[in-house]
């Protein structure tokens, strides 16, 4: 079975879209890791798949991690979904439906190859329970060695404030520490200036990227709950950078862009059920 895919980016953040809004796809966790695999597939850090939802507009959206496993939130493949969607409907703004709810969007510029994107990521989620943390416990300063914040974004997030992103080695040791029983993406922040930061994400389940929307919002909330940072903040990661808003409505917006790389097919028949 051929079919069309779509390779898409975000600040370097690359993402497998694929469209079952017509024809049901056969993809197993085991051929979506296999065609994330950057040297035996096609390769991407998130593979996105767009589906019909009964009796509504829009798509229902579905974010996997590179070894298969489902992630509820992906903020820069929401901007390319976003840009995607924009341009089947002729409309500037768009929503969709995610495991973690219904996202709206706003495409503010868009060009050939891709857009510059808002996407309201709705509410951070503070709650222990929610995160979630293996026990109760206050969510502004977990019991790990550099005391981090945490919270969901429709996923998992762990915010470490740090002076050295060194530290950031941390990462792929904390992302299975029993606290987190779902495990967690794990940020470090260096706070530059009231209005800025540099950061970097250990994502869950794929390592170290160039981009992550959603740990850029984790981070930029969980400043502004220690009072480190403004609540509205540009955020350099290791691809370029995003500018993160907390409104005075507690909804989180993340604008930045959104690129198309390239188009193509693939065989699935070809990659392990």
């Amino acid at each position: 079975m051929t079919m069309p895919f779509l390779k898409m980016h975000g600040l370097g953040n690359d993402f497998i879209i694929m469209d079952e809004r017509v024809t049901p796809l056969d993809l197993t966790p085991q051929r979506i890791a296999a065609l994330a695999d950057r040297r035996r597939g096609i390769g991407c850090d998130q593979f996105v798949t767009l589906s019909r939802i009964a009796e509504r507009e829009g798509a229902f959206v579905r974010f996997f991690n590179p070894d298969g496993s489902e992630a509820g939130a992906c903020g820069n493949a929401s901007r390319c979904v976003a840009d995607l969607l924009a341009r089947e409907t002729g409309q500037n703004d768009v929503t969709f439906t995610t495991s973690g709810g219904v996202l709206h969007a706003q495409v503010l510029e868009q060009h050939a190859n891709g857009a510059i994107v808002t996407v309201d990521m709705s509410e951070p989620r503070l709650d222990w329970s929610s995160v979630p943390l293996a026990r109760e416990m206050d969510t502004l300063e977990l019991p790990l060695e550099g005391r981090p914040a945490a919270l969901s974004m429709g996923n998992p997030h762990a915010t470490f404030f740090v002076k050295d992103l060194a530290e950031a080695r941390r990462g792929e040791a904390l992302e299975v520490d029993p606290l987190f029983p779902e495990r967690a993406n794990i940020g470090f922040a260096r706070i530059d200036a009231p209005d800025r930061m540099r950061l970097r994400v250990w994502e869950r389940g794929a390592g170290f990227t160039l981009a992550c929307g959603s740990g850029a919002c984790a981070a930029v909330v969980n400043a502004a709950r220690r009072d480190l940072g403004d609540r509205r903040m540009t955020v350099e990661v290791d691809g370029g950078e995003m500018v993160i808003d907390w409104g005075e409505d507690d909804h989180v917006r993340m604008t930045g862009p959104a690129r198309i790389a390239f188009r193509g097919s693939v065989d699935l028949d070809a990659y392990p059920r």
